[in-house]
């Protein structure tokens, strides 16, 4: 459990979750290879690999967010995160050569960009309330990317993912 560390509460919250999604971010980095190897469609592996780019550039954006509130960046373990991606590896175990591989991949991505949305639509709120514009404008580009990547997996799913695999 955070001790606090400020005057203000909120401000430590913002902090320790900003610490919580710094971890997630390079966890996923380090799972969004393997789902894209696992994908048989070109389409979702192309999806995988282009969110692996733009996870880079989160990770970036968190950089320069600890930067801007005078903390060091660095990550606390995130158990959610971690739940969610041994979920994914045990989808991809238990349904690889099959046809709903794919869209079993496509549930654990979204899986992921449901908690990042969560995580940064909630950053961005503390960080307005908190006074911390830039904060919430470099938030805002990430939470943005992040329902884009939902959307084009739903999209996928919709298009034909689904269907193959019924």
């Amino acid at each position: 459990m955070p001790t606090r560390k400020t005057a203000n509460p909120l401000e430590d919250l913002f902090s320790e979750t900003l610490k919580d999604v710094y971890f997630a971010e390079k966890q996923i980095l380090r799972a969004l290879p393997k789902m894209a190897r696992e994908a048989t469609t070109p389409e979702l592996k192309q999806a995988f690999e282009a969110h692996r780019e733009e996870t880079e550039g989160q990770i970036e954006r968190l950089n320069q967010i600890f930067e801007q509130i005078g903390k060091p960046a660095r990550g606390k373990t995130c158990e959610a995160i971690l739940g969610i991606i041994e979920e994914a590896k045990e989808f991809m175990e238990a349904f690889k050569g099959t046809d709903a591989l794919d869209p079993a991949l496509v549930a654990s991505g979204q899986t992921v960009e449901h908690y990042e949305i969560s995580r940064y639509g909630t950053l961005k709120s503390w960080a307005k309330e908190l006074g911390f514009d830039e904060a919430a404008k470099l938030l805002d580009e990430t939470l943005q990317e992040e329902i884009k990547t939902d959307k084009l997996l739903s999209t996928l799913a919709t298009q034909g993912l689904n269907r193959k695999a019924a």
